[in-house]
């Protein structure tokens, strides 16, 4: 039997249309087609927008050698510069990969937000980051504020809306505490790293303040088989020559036998580690050679844990419920 033209036309374009569709070609070449803003169109242009990273050879600004290199733990303190980045929460800084994302925080008011490093800058040897217009009014700060600068890997859904030139959530506000630690860690001009204990070059005749002397890296000793790796990301407290929570040595602490203490961290260096218990309003028991930094004591577990809470709180996220004795 002959079938009308038009029923054998019309079924012959459907089956063409559904070859094509199954070959991918129905947008041309081997991509889908979609629309922009479309969700097959973010798929498109997700995660991948992220990369490659460029690092770029080497600069000199001021007679400073900038070295731009991919490393994670990179945590400073210094001062805001601002820069026309265009539309967006968008940074600029001298050695961190493009692109990368940094949680920047004010250290006049705490506040902290996530920013994606696109570009070289600022050049000067006087500032640490420069922020686009937008970045600054979320930030709720200018030009020559003093920050923190924090490297972070942050979940995609929040890459995608830097990407997308919106705004990702405010992170949590800095407690007053830990700020003063930074603010006491700041040069006079410049920048000091918080990580391992490293500071960047600064100036000839450029006036530290609140610094601890360089000197060597210290040694690291080995943790025992029961002990808890240590977290790759320190505190803030850092800037102080932190050392791991290792507990090598039996503790001398000042707190009655049986009750509960919250161990924020433990330093190779008194005066440091008097500092750190200043701030969080603990003592100091000294543990071998190291100077372990502890609040308390509570009579219950539940006092502790709500202690500690308010201990990571203050930046110390290694800190950890132990009994004295």
């Amino acid at each position: 039997m002959r079938l009308p033209d038009d029923l054998f036309r019309g079924a012959a374009a459907l089956a063409l249309s559904v070859a094509l569709a199954g070959c991918g070609l129905t947008g041309g070449g081997d991509r889908p087609a979609a629309e922009a803003g479309s969700p097959l169109a973010a798929q498109v242009t997700g995660p991948a927008a992220d990369y490659p990273m460029v690092l770029g050879d080497p600069f000199t600004v001021d007679g400073i050698e900038y070295v731009p290199t991919d490393v994670m733990n990179y945590d400073e303190v210094g001062y805001l510069a601002a820069d026309d980045g265009g539309a967006g929460v968008t940074a600029a800084h001298k050695t961190l990969p493009l692109p990368s994302y940094v949680e920047v925080t004010s250290l006049e008011t705490g506040r902290t937000i996530l920013a994606r490093v696109e570009r070289r800058g600022p050049i000067s040897t006087k500032q640490l980051v420069a922020l686009s217009p937008d970045a600054l009014v979320q930030l709720g700060a200018g030009a020559g504020a003093p920050v923190r600068v924090r490297r972070v890997n942050p979940p995609e859904v929040q890459r995608a809306e830097l990407r997308a030139d919106r705004r990702a959530p405010l992170r949590m506000d800095t407690p007053e505490t830990l700020l003063g630690v930074l603010r006491r860690s700041l040069p006079k001009e410049g920048s000091a790293s918080l990580a391992d204990g490293r500071r960047p070059p600064v100036p000839s005749g450029v006036q530290t303040a609140g610094l601890p002397t360089a000197a060597p890296p210290l040694a690291r000793p080995e943790p025992t088989p029961s002990a808890p790796p240590a977290s790759s990301r320190q505190p803030a407290a850092a800037a102080y020559a932190l050392e791991p929570l290792d507990g090598t040595a039996p503790a001398q602490s000042e707190a009655p036998a049986g009750a509960f203490v919250v161990q924020a961290a433990a330093f190779s260096n008194k005066e440091n580690a008097d500092r750190a218990a200043d701030a969080l309003g603990g003592f100091v028991s000294k543990a071998g050679r190291f100077y372990r930094v502890r609040t308390g004591p509570y009579a219950t577990r539940g006092q502790a844990e709500a202690a500690l809470a308010k201990v990571r709180a203050a930046g110390y996220s290694d800190a950890r419920v132990s009994t004295a004795g």
